[in-house]
């Protein structure tokens, strides 16, 4: 991976066309790069797989044209995979790996979803987001608390050394029964207490950035619970950028072993976006299916449901 946040720190948040141009600039000279490391040539590979969404279009469109050039080049398939499946299934890359069947959480700055996860290509969509992701709420929050940019980890950074007692923000879905998130009402209400607050000191802010950081945790937290509790699984998968947060980590361990179950992360280098993730899922899929039974297809979805994408690649005859 190449990290872009020097690139768009100035602006607070991802600017679509610098994050293509700069995309063009560093894919090859990265591929080279992961090459030398692992003494691979390039003629060895046999399968290029590439980001087909969802996400920002001229970005995926960079990693659509490099990944078609290259097997075009070398004569193999290539084939789009899901982004959410990449971290989906990235924890399958560490020891102890989760297995089949399982509760996962992806939670991100643009994502927050369940799923039931039944194999691979077997998901189930059980509840996501009605408005912000959590990442989102946690980065427009810490803008409103004047952190810098990625705002994330400055959030969490800040609410190791504040009290989560201080103010009461809401937990909207906790009492709703179902399994859906909502995190918009979290920013407004930090908004609201800012305003009302005025100059902040450290301390002001600190107490405001744990608080946050608890009612975003609690809301995930619950409905993990919720969602093993009624499907009677005992496994917990969480994969995403969010997924690196140490509160979220500690709590959702300590709810899941209450409950007799496990929680597995993936490392902490795989939360964020990465190539591996995506070259792993495609292994995965592909690994039993001759190239001739690949379909090469140049697309991309912005907007893709990967509940839906799982149902239509079952639904596809293998050829």
């Amino acid at each position: 991976m190449h990290s872009q946040v020097r690139l768009h720190a100035d602006y607070g948040g991802v600017v679509p066309e610098l994050a293509s141009r700069d995309h063009v600039r560093r894919l090859l000279p990265l591929l080279r790069e992961v090459l030398r490391g692992s003494g691979r040539r390039i003629d060895e590979v046999s399968l290029v797989a590439y980001t087909r969404g969802p996400g920002l279009g001229g970005a995926l469109l960079v990693g659509a044209s490099i990944a078609s050039g290259l097997a075009l080049a070398l004569g193999c398939p290539v084939v789009g995979i899901h982004h959410l499946e990449g971290h989906l299934l990235s924890p399958l890359l560490a020891e102890p790996r989760p297995q089949f069947p399982f509760v996962a959480l992806l939670v991100s700055g643009g994502h927050t979803q369940l799923m039931r996860v039944d194999g691979v290509g077997r998901y189930a969509l059980l509840g996501e987001t009605q408005d912000d992701a959590a990442g989102e709420a946690f980065d427009k929050t810490a803008t409103v608390l004047g952190l810098e940019y990625p705002g994330g980890p400055a959030l969490a950074r800040l609410a190791e050394n504040g009290d989560p007692a201080r103010h009461a923000l809401p937990r909207p879905m906790i009492a709703s029964g179902d399994l859906d998130f909502s995190f918009s009402g979290l920013k407004t209400a930090v908004l609201t207490r800012v305003r009302e607050l005025g100059a902040l000191g450290e301390a002001a802010r600190a107490d405001l950035a744990a608080a946050v950081q608890a009612a975003g945790v609690d809301e995930l937290a619950e409905q993990c619970r919720r969602e093993l509790a009624r499907e009677g699984l005992e496994g917990l998968v969480v994969a995403g950028g969010v997924g690196a947060n140490a509160a979220l980590r500690e709590r959702l361990a300590r709810e899941a072993h209450a409950m007799g179950g496990e929680v597995w992360f993936p490392p902490l280098r795989l939360c964020t976006d990465n190539g591996a993730m995506i070259a792993f899922a495609a292994a995965l899929k592909y690994a039993d299916r001759g190239p001739e039974s690949i379909v090469d297809e140049f697309s991309v979805l912005p907007r893709w449901d990967l509940a839906a994408a799982a149902r239509e690649a079952q639904s596809t005859p293998r050829r």
